[in-house]
């Protein structure tokens, strides 16, 4: 490719390719350092002065309530969703007299399909870029609505590791009972943390629940 068509894409890429925003789905087991990075990602904004808007579940209140707080002990405010809160209607609202330079999400596993939805058009129409962070899976192996949409809508997808007790990476979730026995059945949302989850590799998953 001659030398001034590729200096010509590359014009166009800077002028226009760097103000498209993306939603970024940022996935993985618990413990993996989820709601650090989210906190991270909206301090590296508000560094350079610009403005975000977190929002985290209305169910996950462990830390109190309007809050993401990260396991090392950093924390934000937070506006909270639940199934009825629009999303979109929302943000659009806040711009109205208030600029916002991105929208985060935590236990962005909890939102509903139509939500995702609602990313999209903030992402698309509004142009401003939406980092979303959840779990992939619940403790029976399933996808969560929120997760099963995001994955399949997502601009961008960027697993976030950590691992089993035997060393490999740890990509499902057990839940505990009273008895400290792995379960297999129940509800698919139930709030806890350490005390009731534990994330292990898929051989170990495999083995405490899909070969009992």
């Amino acid at each position: 490719m001659p030398c001034k068509a590729i200096y010509l894409l590359l014009c166009i890429f800077l002028i226009f390719g760097s103000q498209m925003a993306q939603l970024y789905f940022y996935y993985s087991a618990m413990n993996a350092g989820k709601s650090t990075a989210l906190l991270q990602s909206s301090y590296n904004y508000l560094e350079r002065g610009m403005q975000t808007q977190i929002y985290t579940a209305k169910l996950d209140d462990r830390y109190g309530a309007s809050k993401v707080t990260s396991r090392i002990g950093i924390s934000s405010d937070a506006e909270v969703f639940d199934n009825h809160t629009n999303i979109y209607q929302n943000v659009k609202t806040h711009i109205q007299s208030n600029k916002l330079d991105c929208i985060l999400i935590d236990e962005s596993q909890f939102l509903s399909k139509d939500q995702v939805r609602q990313l999209t058009r903030i992402v698309d129409e509004l142009n401003i870029p939406v980092l979303a962070y959840g779990l992939r899976t619940d403790f029976q192996g399933e996808t969560f609505a929120g997760s099963a949409a995001l994955l399949a809508w997502a601009d961008k997808l960027i697993e976030l590791k950590t691992v089993c007790h035997c060393g490999r990476k740890a990509n499902f979730v057990l839940r505990y009972d009273n008895e400290g026995n792995p379960m297999s059945a129940g509800e698919q949302v139930q709030v806890g943390g350490n005390e009731k989850y534990e994330s292990v590799c898929r051989m170990h998953f495999r083995e405490s629940v899909w070969d009992i």
